[in-house]
């Protein structure tokens, strides 16, 4: 189930589900970012409101997980609001998952999207109402000033349209803490796709970030693995052992068997992860013998960040060349 697209005149609602607006609005350039991710939004023809308890934070720059899901409960069901985005993401969404209301979020269906620690939200809501989330920029994401058009142009095409969202591989990335200091960023040459195990599959997209979602593991939420095209990436300095580790053990789940292929995000270049240590690592994994595996893919911890719908379609095919398509149509 898709939510129906953003359009002109609506209205989005921001919220705090891992991170305060706190956090973001420290000093002079956390408030160039609220100023220009709003500024953005307006040049799309939407407006902008926060969830009341958006700035409530603690010693964590998080605060209690009732009134994060009082604010999604709100954003969800005020008719004024079509859409939601996250301030940022952080460490605690999954503590959210128990005092939502699934029902309610089911019946008030709505465009939704960030990335990163909300991962554990967007699955979440798939594997309990069917309906597609988005992993893409926060809404503070959108305030970054230089080289963030790749970005915004796949969240619009995203957000505003009904039609397939087709990713194509880069040419340059950026891995950097932009919303310190947004002077002199420097793009990085980015070698395209890595198509690191051939074949096809056609199925769900789930996931994003790895660890995230392995914290589903066990629970309630953590949505069924079955036909499943995985997106996973990692942050920070993440080892190629600690990636491999984080995959086996969704490998190992009793729906393991159903994932159907893998789409590794960029690793950031604290990582040190060569091509050649995810070429053996995948080559080393007997659960994904003939399944496709494609890695260095836009999404994750570096920019561009690439948009794409938790619960919809992909069509996954690895060959020298790659292609990664979500139909957004429903099955």
């Amino acid at each position: 189930m898709y939510p129906r697209p953003l359009q002109t005149g609506d209205t989005i609602r921001v919220v705090a589900p891992s991170r305060s607006l706190a956090y973001v609005e420290q000093g002079e350039a956390g408030l160039y970012v609220k100023s220009l991710a709003n500024r953005r939004l307006a040049d799309l023809g939407i407006s902008v409101t926060f969830g009341e308890n958006v700035r409530e934070s603690d010693m964590f720059w998080s605060s209690s997980a009732e009134s994060r899901a009082a604010d999604l409960h709100a954003a969800f069901t005020d008719p004024e609001v079509a859409g939601i985005m996250s301030v940022i993401g952080g460490f605690t969404s999954n503590e959210v998952l128990p005092h939502l209301d699934f029902d309610l979020i089911a019946a008030h269906p709505k465009f939704m999207c960030g990335n990163s620690d909300i991962s554990a939200i967007a699955n979440a809501i798939y594997a309990r109402t069917g309906m597609a989330t988005y992993i893409g920029p926060h809404w503070s994401t959108l305030g970054m000033r230089d080289h963030s058009e790749l970005t915004r142009a796949c969240f619009v095409t995203a957000a505003f349209e009904q039609g397939p969202i087709l990713w194509r591989p880069g040419t340059w990335f950026t891995d950097d803490d932009w919303f310190i200091n947004q002077d002199a960023r420097v793009r990085e040459p980015d070698d395209g796709w890595w198509s690191i195990q051939e074949g096809s599959a056609h199925g769900v997209a789930l996931g994003a970030n790895l660890g995230t979602l392995g914290l589903l593991a066990g629970t309630e939420f953590m949505p069924s693995l079955e036909r499943a095209i995985l997106f996973a990436e990692v942050t920070g300095k993440y080892s190629v052992m600690d990636f491999r580790r984080e995959l086996v053990s969704l490998l190992q789940m009793p729906d393991g068997e159903g994932i159907e292929g893998v789409v590794i995000g960029r690793f950031q270049t604290a990582s040190r992860v060569t091509r050649a240590m995810l070429e053996e690592t995948i080559a080393s994994i007997p659960e994904l013998e003939g399944k496709p595996v494609v890695a260095n893919a836009s999404f994750g911890h570096t920019n561009p960040l690439l948009t794409f719908p938790v619960g919809g379609e992909v069509e996954l095919s690895v060959r020298d060349d790659a292609s990664i398509r979500f139909p957004r149509v429903e099955s």
